[in-house]
């Protein structure tokens, strides 16, 4: 019997035998990926595929959805490692292949669901792969789900991918992931954690771990809402905390769209401190380079020319940690920019690095930067310091060592008024950003921050094999 034929023999068993509620094996290896997607194309409208937990389904190809409101999921929704786990398998030769695990952009693919499994991307330090992320979704679809899902090492450039299709994807919801690590701080291997070209997306609830290009990159994405979500860093150095900095595909247009209540930790101090100091050294010298990014000035210098974008919003987002610059904006109108705030101890540290032109004018790190020439109708809070020249800003470097880094907040170097924490920034709401939904004030920031700490010490220490993958030594003398 021919092999497609096997193929389909064995998902139309499968189809019958899976009202007894069974998973679908990863075994054998050698047809797993045939026999995922020959279930999800005879399945139909509304099937779902599931996956046996603490199973690794070695895939060589994309598995796709086929129909409207299919979903693949592990049996019985684990939100652990117990989670099914796609491995991209395929081969790659001289930076082409397999990249991609699950793609949900067909032109039927409305209202499908992706839960609560894990997709490992098997990078494994290599360059990078050219072709899509961990992840794609989106196209011209409307009603879909992300949730409950682990993507990391992608080979490609992002862990998530949501495309725009043309111009009509709508409506997606990226809820309650946990994202990276992703990519490499190496020149141009960069990946993202989160890249979201869909109008009215919901991004919300999601923790980002380690991405290195954008932690949130939003292209455009009118009326999408990014809130709750928690970005950080570990050993390596992220270009952008959330990114608003993209003309296109939907030519600057971020209407209605807000990034509020998000937390964003760049880098901490990785020595031992003591009672007197608030800085100490970082082993891989880490920072997240821009926390909020606005305007294609501010990343592309002047490859867009005048266009800017415009209308949309970043409000009461916290940061903390290490950064070169906390939210910095050029070439836009009608953005508005209020109430963020910096908490617990922070740095902006950073200079000229061997890619900047050496005709920008590099500014100084800061906290809230503005380049006004490019800006026009803008609502921002009374922070914000102007700069003459805000092209290509991801172009600085941070310290080769040095005390600049900060210690985590803990209480026992949080300055307090009143039994609360003295933050830096506007003032604003008390929101500290979400882990998974939960809201907490600034005291709770502080505990938050400081049990974090302890965490990421801990696994600096367990995670020398992922470090491995960093190779470049910094030349940038401060």
């Amino acid at each position: 019997m021919h092999h497609s034929e096997i193929v389909k023999r064995h998902a139309q068993e499968e189809l019958n035998r899976r009202g007894s509620g069974s998973c679908e094996p990863a075994d054998p290896a050698n047809t797993v990926t045939d026999r995922l997607n020959a279930l999800l194309q005879n399945g139909g409208d509304g099937y779902v595929l599931q996956l046996c937990s603490n199973a690794r389904y070695l895939i060589q190809a994309p598995i796709l959805f086929a129909h409207p409101n299919q979903e693949i999921s592990t049996q019985g929704y684990p939100t652990t490692e117990a989670r099914a786990t796609l491995v991209v398998s395929g081969p790659v030769q001289n930076g082409q292949g397999h990249t991609t695990a699950v793609d949900g952009t067909c032109t039927t693919c409305s209202g499908v669901k992706l839960r609560n499994v894990q997709i490992d991307g098997t990078r494994q330090g290599a360059p990078p792969t050219n072709g899509g992320g961990n992840i794609e979704m989106g196209g011209g679809n409307q009603n879909q789900l992300i949730e409950h899902v682990h993507s990391y090492d992608p080979r490609g450039w992002t862990c998530l991918h949501v495309a725009e299709g043309p111009l009509t994807c709508n409506g997606i919801v990226i809820q309650n992931n946990d994202i990276g690590p992703c990519g490499s701080d190496t020149f141009q291997e960069w990946a993202d954690g989160i890249s979201v070209s869909c109008r009215n997306a919901t991004v919300r609830n999601n923790m980002v771990e380690g991405p290195t290009d954008g932690g949130i990159v939003l292209f455009g994405s009118p009326g999408t809402q990014v809130y709750n979500n928690t970005i950080w860093i570990l050993n390596q150095t992220l270009l952008g905390g959330i990114n608003l900095v993209d003309y296109d595909p939907w030519s600057g247009d971020y209407s209605g769209t807000v990034v509020h209540d998000n937390f964003i930790m760049g880098g901490f101090a990785t020595d031992e401190e003591n009672s007197t100091d608030t800085k100490g050294t970082n082993v891989e010298n880490a920072i997240i380079k821009i926390g909020i990014a606005i305007g294609p000035r501010t990343w592309f210098g002047n490859k867009y020319g005048n266009n800017v974008v415009r209308s949309g919003s970043v409000l009461d987002n916290q940061l903390t940690g290490g950064f070169s610059y906390g939210v910095a904006v050029t070439s836009a109108t009608n953005f508005t920019v209020q109430s963020n705030r910096l908490i617990g101890n922070t740095s902006f540290i950073g200079g000229r690095g061997p890619n900047c032109s050496t005709t920008d004018t590099v500014p100084s790190p800061g906290p809230f930067l503005v380049e006004l020439g490019t800006t026009s109708a803008m609502t921002l809070q009374s922070e914000f310091q102007t700069m003459s020249d805000g092209e290509s800003l991801t172009c600085v470097l941070p310290p080769n060592g040095g005390d600049f880094w900060p210690y985590g907040l803990n209480p026992s170097n949080a300055t307090t008024k009143s039994g609360g924490l003295e933050t830096g920034g506007s003032g604003g709401h008390s929101v500290a950003g979400v882990a998974v939904g939960v809201v907490f004030g600034i005291l709770g920031a502080a505990v938050v921050l400081w049990f974090f700490r302890k965490w990421y010490l801990s696994k600096r220490e367990a995670n020398e094999l992922y470090k491995a993958s960093k190779k470049l030594e910094y030349t940038q003398k401060m």
